[in-house]
């Protein structure tokens, strides 16, 4: 069984920032792409940055320049840095793994979610 557990979350004032962890323990023996979505009130969940095991990332349009993913593969954990937080930011978080565990099996896990409120 494998699990994503994330902290970092809370609240913030517009500008402020914050810095999200997720680490993956269990039976891996490899993760694959990790990523970091968010689903704000009333709107589908979307990707906010993703990663690879090589460290190649990409991000949504609106995080651009604000946000950084990045990994430890020795830790299993991925990290997102939000610089220059914005009231649209409000949204929970979710982190998620596309893991490949010591069975050779192969799937995407998902964190349990963190709430991330900008607010002034």
């Amino acid at each position: 069984q494998v699990q994503l557990v994330e902290s970092g979350g809370g609240l913030v004032q517009p500008g402020g920032s914050l810095r999200l962890s997720c680490a993956a323990s269990g039976s891996i023996f490899t993760i694959n792409d990790m990523g970091w979505y968010r689903q704000a009130p009333g709107k589908e969940r979307e990707l906010v940055a993703g990663i690879t095991w090589y460290s190649s990332t990409n991000y949504a349009d609106s995080v651009k320049g604000r946000f950084t993913i990045s990994r430890d593969n020795a830790k299993n954990t991925v990290y997102l840095q939000m610089n220059s937080l914005k009231f649209e930011d409000t949204a929970v978080y979710y982190c998620n793994a596309a893991v490949v565990t010591t069975a050779r099996s192969a799937y995407n896990v998902w964190g349990q979610g963190t709430q991330v409120t900008v607010s002034s």
